[in-house]
């Protein structure tokens, strides 16, 4: 069975990221969605917030494989060994990503020699969102119905800071 795993933040999860997730489930008999929890950063939805984000998204649409939402903390490549898994599924939006992305699939790799990265580029309709730029543009009332599902959209209305 080949399975794959989608690490993000997904702090909220967009089209862009359910356009990399259909499309890698093409690819994979299996995705799990993984949630990063990383104490540097200051996300706007809690872990169980984004997983629910992500269960109700993904519920949405048929993908023709599992696909699950899990959470972890530390470094990908142990998430990786404990769950017996040895493919990182990523998208690329532009260049600079593929620069940052590189890195990263470079130190996975060193740090997991059996551990292969497969990149897919966003769909041309969703290479321009990014999680900052939703949270950027609901903040100060701006529509992103058409960035992420209706569901992501009520949940940002209910932040306090974000209405």
């Amino acid at each position: 069975m080949k399975v794959a795993v989608y690490p993000g933040s997904f702090d909220p999860i967009t089209y862009g990221h359910l356009d990399i997730l259909k499309r890698g489930a093409k690819i994979f008999d299996k995705v799990i969605v993984a949630v990063l929890i990383n104490s540097a950063k200051q996300p706007l939805f809690s872990v169980e917030e984004r997983k629910q984000m992500i269960t109700e998204a993904i519920s949405q649409t048929e993908y023709g494989v599992p696909v699950e939402v899990d959470s972890f903390e530390g470094l990908l490549v142990d998430y990786l060994r404990d769950k017996d898994i040895h493919v990182i599924l990523r998208g690329l939006r532009a260049i600079s990503d593929f620069e940052y992305e590189l890195q990263i699939a470079s130190i996975n790799r060193k740090l997991a020699n059996d551990v292969e990265t497969i990149f897919l580029m966003t769909n041309n309709m969703h290479s321009f969102i990014s999680s900052g730029s939703v949270k950027e543009i609901a903040k100060y009332g701006g529509d992103v119905t058409d960035l992420v599902p209706s569901h992501v959209v009520t949940a940002l209305r209910e932040k306090a800071d974000y209405v």
